[in-house]
């Protein structure tokens, strides 16, 4: 039976987390698992055909990140969809089979998320993703049922199939066609907002972004990169005026002018948190400094339709002046 469904899985270090993450997958669709082992130093996979065979595990010799793993993966994949996974995750019975089937059905839409929950409070959002994401005016990631580090309880409040702004890299669905054509994540961002990037370009080809209530994975987050490391204020910063600077449909320097303000300010609020992650603000934008010729370039190159904001801004939420709205 030709292989429909490729369930790609980069990982880095966590022979664990790994497992249960390959035990938890279940689909009654034709399918293939991917696991693209970043350098991992901890032998994590070095057995892993022992309990899994049928697995094919591509090493690479650096770590190329999320961004760098997931397309490494897909260029291996033999199914026409693509499952992308992180590798600390657990999968709750029929979820697979509800997206590939949300997918299936609608010519037009290019990913689908599911419903994505903390792996130690199940009746809790997750972190990563929530429940869809969404960008405010200000070019703020935020998803419905956690804002910063505000999360919700489910209550059902998002039992719904809904459209959304990107879907969370923890988990989602794509078409290989779409997502071949849209040139992949972009490696330049490594990890984090990779994800959003991709779902804002194919947004700009026409093509739909989509939640789906019934299908529910666990989260552990953090389990490759905890959310309290610097190096992930860093790449959050820094990665957010790549994608604006590529993606921004509107005046770009007045939003990255009021921006560098408020991350100003976020910088100083962060001191409470120990002096990395302030710097890491401030290292973040000499990075993108250094490289906004070549970001512009991209800017040019790309057909920015999609006003992908919007009218709230989460720094109201940030500062006590305003409730979240439902979304």
């Amino acid at each position: 039976m030709n292989t429909l469904l490729s369930i790609i899985i980069p990982h880095l270090q966590g022979k664990k987390n790994l497992y249960e993450c390959l035990e938890s997958i279940q689909t009654n669709i034709p399918y293939e698992i991917i696991i693209v082992d970043n350098n991992s130093k901890d032998n994590s996979v070095k057995n892993i055909k022992e309990k899994f065979p049928d697995i094919q595990v591509i090493h690479s010799e650096v770590n190329k990140g999320y961004a760098g793993g997931c397309n490494l993966g897909a260029q291996h994949a033999k199914g026409k969809y693509l499952l992308f996974l992180n590798d600390d995750t657990i999968i709750n019975e029929n979820a697979i089979d509800i997206l590939f089937q949300m997918i299936v059905k609608d010519k037009n839409i290019s990913a689908v998320q599911p419903k994505i929950l903390n792996y130690y409070n199940k009746d809790q959002f997750d972190y990563a993703g929530a429940s869809g994401g969404y960008i405010d005016y200000l070019g703020y990631p935020f998803s419905r049922g956690r804002i910063f580090n505000t999360i919700e309880k489910d209550v059902q409040q998002y039992n719904d199939k809904k459209k959304i702004f990107w879907a969370s890299g923890t988990a989602f669905i794509t078409k290989a066609e779409i997502f071949k054509k849209i040139g992949q994540f972009d490696e330049m961002l490594f990890a984090h907002m990779e994800e959003i990037d991709l779902c804002w370009r194919v947004q700009n080809l026409g093509y739909d972004v989509k939640y789906h209530y019934k299908s529910e994975v666990y989260h552990l987050n953090g389990g490759t990169l905890n959310k309290e490391n610097h190096k992930k204020t860093y790449l959050n910063f820094r990665n957010q005026l790549y994608m604006l600077t590529k993606n921004y449909k509107d005046n770009l320097f007045v939003l990255l002018f009021f921006k560098f303000f408020i991350d100003l300010i976020v910088s100083f609020y962060l001191l409470t948190k120990g002096i990395k992650h302030s710097l890491a603000i401030f290292t973040g934008y000499i990075s993108f400094y250094k490289r906004l010729t070549h970001l512009i370039g991209l800017r040019k190159k790309l057909n920015r339709k999609i006003k992908h904001y919007s009218t709230y801004s989460i720094i109201f939420y940030f500062i006590g002046l305003k409730r979240l709205k439902k979304v």
